[in-house]
């Protein structure tokens, strides 16, 4: 072979190797994820909190079925539609145990949905529909305005979605449920637990999206009370004890050791129970729970007393920071 054939095989050799270098550095750039943007824990706002709790009692009880709760429906899914969340409205029947059928609703706010890490951030937002405990006999069997029992737990989350749209978290979606007829059931040692959390039994048996899964979940209930005991239930330690350890350390961390006890406080049924148990995710449960107690929870629970005068913004502001750094934590861009 001629020198010359040589060199020039050497020459087209050398250039094609040059341009596979490049193309290779081009697929590169091309598959590289985004910078992640650093951003502070934003600080949760109890006043705003307040403010959502004060308008969903606006509507009145919201028993599933009437037309107070149909209202609150539509406010709460415009409310974390304007904070940037796909919402998901899960209509179904739900059989309560006195052989009424009430028509209810999960909402499914999206965060991210692109996402496959996902968290829940759920709540119950019905209301009771008697009110069995309170002193006043005659009102026993009127339904209550749930300032606490469940509409501080959706307070809260509500404003946790505001500061999701103003100070946007990466590499994890974010799902806020609320869950439906969750406090319709009836009371007695001998009942079983599936009269009630209607709703997270729907939702755990048909999950707004085929094949979803969550890394864990959050569940609020009863967050908003004067000098609650947010103790460890045995449900939560069973399905997601190192989530529970870590909610638990990073609140006294942060100065709330007043509020969340390191006790235990036994078996709770609430919604996390049927989300761990049918649906496989881990959650856990942060209520207000004495153990002790007559009864164990807040002394206006169940009754009429259940009202705006049973809030307090200190307890709203613990709970609400405690989560909001837990999910920027979890997310990876938190300063």
């Amino acid at each position: 072979m001629r020198l010359n054939h040589i060199l020039l095989l050497l020459c087209i050799g050398l250039l094609t190797l040059q341009s596979c270098e490049g193309d290779s550095k081009t697929t590169i750039k091309q598959t590289q994820k985004p910078e992640i943007r650093k951003v502070s824990i934003p600080s949760f706002s109890a006043d705003n909190a307040y403010a959502h709790i004060e308008k969903q009692l606006q509507f009145g009880p919201r028993v599933p079925g009437t037309d107070e709760h149909a209202a609150c429906k539509d406010w709460l899914v415009s409310q974390l539609k304007a904070n940037g969340a796909e919402v998901i409205v899960q209509d179904f029947i739900a059989n309560i145990y006195t052989g009424d059928r009430w028509q209810s609703y999960n909402i499914i706010g999206q965060i991210n949905p692109e996402e496959t890490k996902r968290i829940i951030l759920a709540a119950h937002w019905d209301t009771r529909m008697i009110a069995e405990e309170d002193n006043d006999k005659n009102k026993r069997k009127d339904p209550i305005l749930g300032a606490d029992d469940g509409a501080s737990g959706v307070g809260v989350l509500l404003e946790i979605s505001r500061l999701l749209k103003e100070n946007p978290i990466q590499d994890l979606g974010v799902d806020i449920i609320f869950f439906d007829a969750e406090d319709q059931g009836k009371r007695g040692p001998e009942e079983p637990p599936n009269l009630w959390c209607l709703g997270s039994q729907h939702w755990s048996k048909n999950k707004h999206k085929s094949g979803y899964r969550a890394k864990y979940g959050i569940l609020l209930d009863m967050v908003g009370g004067k000098d609650p005991y947010f103790g460890k239930d045995q449900v939560s330690k069973d399905h997601a004890g190192v989530l529970q350890e870590k909610i638990w350390t990073l609140a006294h961390g942060m100065g709330y050791s007043d509020m969340f006890s390191m006790e235990s406080v036994g078996y709770l049924v609430d919604d996390h129970y049927f989300v761990n148990t049918i649906a496989g995710i881990p959650m856990i449960d942060i209520i207000n729970y004495t153990p002790g107690k007559k009864i164990g929870f807040a002394d206006h629970w169940h009754t009429h007393d259940d009202d705006l005068s049973a809030i307090n913004k200190r307890t709203l502001k613990a709970v609400g920071q405690v989560v909001t750094a837990a999910l920027y934590k979890e997310s990876g861009n938190a300063l």
